[in-house]
C-alpha cells in the first residue's frame, strides 16, 4: 500500500482530551472528516509525556499502530476532540 503524504495537509488543528480539555498535539489534518488516525510525522507540536496518554488525567486516548506502512496513533472514539 502507499504511504502516506510526507509533506501533508497545510491546516492545523489543535487536538484535546475531551474529558478534561487539556492540549494533546498540534496536528496537520486532511479533509473534513472525524479525527481516526494521526500519522506521527504530521504532529507540529506533542504536548504529551507518555504517548497516548492524557498528561492531565492520565486516560488512554489512542493506541499506537502501523498504518499503511507509517507509524500513527488510533484514535478510540470519543476520546478527543479537535478544534
Amino acid at each position: 500500500m502507499a504511504k502516506p503524504n510526507k509533506k501533508g495537509p497545510t491546516k492545523t488543528v489543535d487536538i484535546f482530551c475531551s474529558a478534561c480539555k487539556a492540549p494533546l498535539f498540534k496536528y496537520r489534518k486532511g479533509g473534513k472528516g472525524a479525527l481516526v488516525k494521526c500519522f506521527k510525522e504530521r504532529i507540529r507540536q506533542d504536548f504529551t509525556q507518555e504517548p497516548c496518554i492524557c498528561p492531565n488525567c492520565n486516560r488512554p486516548f489512542a493506541r499506537e499502530a502501523i498504518i499503511r506502512g507509517a507509524p500513527a496513533y488510533k484514535v478510540i472514539g470519543g476520546k478527543v476532540t479537535f478544534k
